[in-house]
């Protein structure tokens, strides 16, 4: 008799989350929505009046762990948990997501130049009925950056669909000059929290 082995489903598109999990060892198959998520209204990532970074962060990766659950019924796919995460910054109170272009990608790195942000990035785990959440808090200070450097990074395209519009893991590894907190919450998927809650759901990690 074979055992089959633990495999989970990843409602993401990020590079970033997959390298994460492949680098400590867990079998995932990606779940894709239809569209993608900024424009599926079952898991929209816009924020709602009022919102807080952190209740943001999380109410977004519940709702895609959520809607990823119920693909896999729909689609008849075996049972396993759903893996989601969702990252944005904390500036001053505002909740600061992915640039809508570069324009955008630039007002915000000239904002973060020279001071310390917070990182959140929630994680959610769904299977069947089942639904829970936990959260990454970091802290990221850059230095203070050049005109011209911002410039040039933009134009680099790095970017793009980066919570922040810049991504710790790429260039941007230059302009932080301190970090406390989760180095993967940062780039998007906090390790110890993700192992911690698959803990929980089963999965041998």
């Amino acid at each position: 008799m074979t055992t089959l082995e633990p495999r989970i489903y990843l409602a993401s598109r990020s590079p970033r989350r997959r390298e994460l999990l492949t680098q400590i060892g867990v079998r995932f198959d990606l779940l894709l929505f239809r569209s993608g998520v900024r424009t599926d209204p079952e898991a929209s990532e816009d924020a709602l009046p009022g919102e807080s970074p952190a209740t943001y962060v999380l109410r977004v990766a519940a709702a895609k762990a959520a809607h990823g659950a119920r693909l896999t019924a729909l689609r008849r796919l075996p049972e396993r948990p759903v893996l989601s995460a969702d990252t944005a910054l904390d500036v001053d109170g505002e909740i600061v997501g992915k640039p809508a272009d570069n324009s955008e990608a630039a007002a915000i790195l000239a904002r973060l130049s020279g001071r310390t942000h917070r990182v959140l990035t929630a994680i959610a785990l769904a299977q069947g009925a089942r639904l829970e959440t936990r959260l990454s808090t970091s802290e990221v200070r850059f230095r203070t950056l050049a005109e011209a450097e911002i410039r040039a990074y933009v134009a680099s395209g790095e970017p793009r669909d980066k919570a922040g519009a810049y991504g710790i893991q790429g260039r941007a590894a230059v302009f932080v000059a301190e970090i406390r907190g989760s180095h993967s919450g940062i780039v998007g998927l906090p390790l110890c929290e993700t192992a911690l809650l698959l803990r929980e759901f089963g999965y041998p990690i």
